[in-house]
């Protein structure tokens, strides 16, 4: 059975940097394409990460590009995304996912991806 355990959330601050890392069971990271996405309230889940599995060629939103990373330690069967010059905007539930066949042209659609995470909760405020 497939687990994706996401944790690192919190109450940050304008400006501040955080790291998510999200846990696998069941399935090896290293075979899969890994993403994060992450839903404010009131609003759809959105795009903001995502590592392809065959070459680990790593893919950004624009609105995070430049700010956030993600990376992948094979070894523990974890992800990570790094997130530097948090907003307001920023602030969601950031959900871990992963998928092993999806096609590179849905790599931005969360419908491709078979394993989610719980979710782990982000608050930017002042």
């Amino acid at each position: 059975q497939v687990h994706l355990v996401e944790s690192g959330g919190g109450l940050m601050q304008p400006g501040d940097s955080l790291r998510l890392s999200c846990a696998a069971s069941g399935l090896s990271f290293s075979r899969f394409t890994v993403a994060w996405f992450r839903q404010a309230p009131g609003k759809e889940r959105e795009f903001v990460a995502a590592m392809f599995r065959s070459y680990g060629r790593a893919y950004y939103a624009d609105s995070v590009k430049d700010r956030f990373t993600i990376s992948k330690d094979n070894a523990k069967n974890t992800v990570f995304l790094q997130m530097n010059s948090l907003t307001p905007e920023d602030a969601a539930i950031y959900y871990c996912a992963a998928d092993s066949t999806l096609i590179l042209s849905s790599l931005r659609s969360a419908a491709a991806y078979d394993y989610w995470g719980q979710g782990t909760q982000v608050t930017v405020s002042s």
